[in-house]
């Protein structure tokens, strides 16, 4: 036998399709349709040309001052970019229901290759085969794909009739099971967004020997942060990422925000692993884009006026839109199947994504892009209502 019975039984994660053959334009993978900060490409030119000899040595294995950079863009942002605002010099600050309330310190963050793998070492360090951990029917669909790489029984709640998360079954499963829990918030796919006082209510209902996960992977995009709430439980843990709202997809840097106590169960699993996960060249570059945080909420503004400019054309044209707190929209159209839509608009140079996931196999999911690519996709879906018609 060439190969285990663990890797015959693997489901592995299907991604946004990348195709090769033709200039698509892209809208079917939640990357953000602007560049990253100038000061990341100055950041890495002056590294390069004044420290070549640093990319042939080992990196930072704690990558310690990208975690400093990392709390300092928090501390700064409340970690919801949309709603900051700045003055006349460019300093930052956030909303009002944004503020955190204390200061979030180097030690309260892990940062890895991307939020993938920061939640694979979280699954490790936090669930265990003994007990389910509770999510959502219907959320990020790589979780049940660690569950079966880590062996992980899963207990997957339905979600309500509105495709809001079901909180009270969840917390009823949690505290039979006592296996943990995690989900996305706002949702992925459906771009919902529960509420920091929602969310608190579940924590106030769950053990406190049973760890809480939420991943804010869009939180910046127009929900809110749970990170005031680090200072009330203590099992709380909250993983974010570069890929969205920082316009970083293709460098691969996510974060956790957790206790210093859980961010070192992380970093043992990490240290099992991989002692050196973060490239040097990937640190500088997130440090960098951790500076320029006014950047990144200008870009979070535009793609939120966009998506909201969007769904009020979705609407209009007869599409059921579930209302998104996310950098895409989740949207189906009464006469016309998820599939062929997703077919048809790609016939016309546009990639949405399809899930033929039962259950949500009707909807197409469309990543918020530039106002120019969100014209092109709104001329192409008129042209195919209108051969509908």
């Amino acid at each position: 036998m060439l190969v285990s019975n663990r890797v015959r039984n693997l489901h592995p994660y299907v991604p946004g399709e990348q195709p090769a053959d033709r200039d698509y334009v892209k809208l079917n993978a939640n990357e953000n349709p602007y560049p990253p900060s100038p000061e990341v490409a100055r950041s890495l030119a002056d590294f390069i040309t004044a420290s070549p000899e640093k990319m042939g040595l080992y990196p930072d294995p704690d990558s310690n001052a990208l975690c400093s950079a990392i709390a300092s863009m928090l501390n700064r942002t409340g970690g919801v970019l949309c709603r900051c605002s700045a003055d006349i010099n460019g300093v930052i600050s956030p909303a009002p229901q944004d503020k955190i309330g204390f200061e979030i310190t180097p030690d309260m963050i892990y940062a890895g290759n991307g939020s993938d793998e920061v939640l694979s070492f979280a699954f490790y360090a936090f669930f265990d085969p003994s007990r389910p951990f509770v999510t959502a029917r219907f959320t990020y669909s790589f979780y049940p794909v660690y569950a079966g790489f880590y062996d992980l029984p899963m207990d997957a709640v339905p979600l309500n009739s509105d495709w809001s998360l079901d909180t009270d079954e969840m917390i009823r499963r949690a505290s039979k099971n006592h296996g943990g829990m995690i989900f996305a918030n706002p949702n992925a796919p459906t771009g919902l967004s529960l509420s920091r006082e929602q969310i608190r209510r579940m924590l106030l209902q769950t053990d406190s020997n049973d760890i809480f996960i939420v991943d804010e992977a869009y939180a910046d995009f127009g929900g809110e942060s749970c990170i005031p709430l680090l200072a009330e439980f203590k099992n709380l843990v909250i993983v974010r990422t570069f890929s969205k709202s920082l316009c970083a997809a293709g460098q691969r840097l996510g974060y956790l925000v957790a206790s210093p106590e859980l961010v070192k169960v992380v970093t043992s699993v990490k240290n099992s692993v991989n002692h050196f996960p973060i490239d040097v060249l990937t640190q500088v570059a997130g440090a960098a884009a951790c500076r320029n945080p006014a950047y990144y909420a200008d870009c979070a503004k535009k793609v939120c006026a966009s998506r909201d400019s969007f769904q009020d054309f979705l609407t209009a044209s007869g599409f059921s839109v579930v209302p998104s707190s996310t950098n895409f929209i989740f949207a189906r159209h009464p006469k016309i199947s998820g599939e062929r839509l997703y077919k048809s608009v790609k016939n016309e140079g546009i990639l949405i994504r399809h899930f033929n996931t039962p259950g949500i196999e009707q909807f197409v999911r469309i990543s918020v892009g530039t106002p120019q690519q969100m014209s092109l996709l709104k001329d192409a879906l008129e042209k195919i209502l209108r051969e509908e018609a």
